[in-house]
């Protein structure tokens, strides 16, 4: 039933939900919500965030809302440093959805409103992320996934 994913080994919740659909636990929002491949990505990736990448569960936030040239938007995934301030916005996507420029897009249409350092976009298979220099407007992608401790670092000014 669960796609096989380019991450760590990880046995969520399920259950069956109403009208026959399964659910899976989200421990951030704390309930259970429906099983779909992207819903799939994003509890393996927040698993794997907490579990490997450190990032304390108390600052990380699922679907939330922000507003954008007066327009609702949802991201997926926003984790705070320590200060409060966010420091990494995730997009995931089902695993049988190439990641574009358009998802690049996205996620960076989001970064207007929240100002990150970090963005990364997944889809379970592949996994990019960069580091957002907003004093020099320069983009760095990364070798490998940022983990808490740099993600919590202070913002510089250059």
């Amino acid at each position: 039933m669960l796609q096989q994913l380019n991450l760590p080994d990880y046995v969520p919740r399920t259950r069956e939900g109403s009208a026959g659909k399964t659910e899976i636990f989200d421990p951030i929002r704390r309930k259970f919500v429906r099983l779909t491949p992207e819903e799939q990505v994003r509890q393996h990736f927040l698993n794997f965030m907490v579990t490997r990448l450190g990032f304390p569960a108390s600052l990380i936030v699922v679907e939330a809302e922000l507003n954008y040239n007066q327009m609702k938007k949802r991201f997926d995934i926003l984790a705070y440093r320590s200060d409060g301030s966010p420091g990494l916005v995730i997009e995931c996507k089902a695993p049988q959805v190439e990641i574009t420029q358009s998802v690049f897009d996205q996620v960076a249409m989001y970064n207007m409103t929240l100002v990150v350092s970090y963005l990364l976009v997944t889809n379970g298979l592949s996994h990019f992320a960069c580091h957002i220099d907003h004093a020099k407007r320069t983009y760095t992608f990364l070798k490998e996934l940022p983990g808490y401790d740099l993600v919590n670092q202070p913002q510089t000014e250059s």
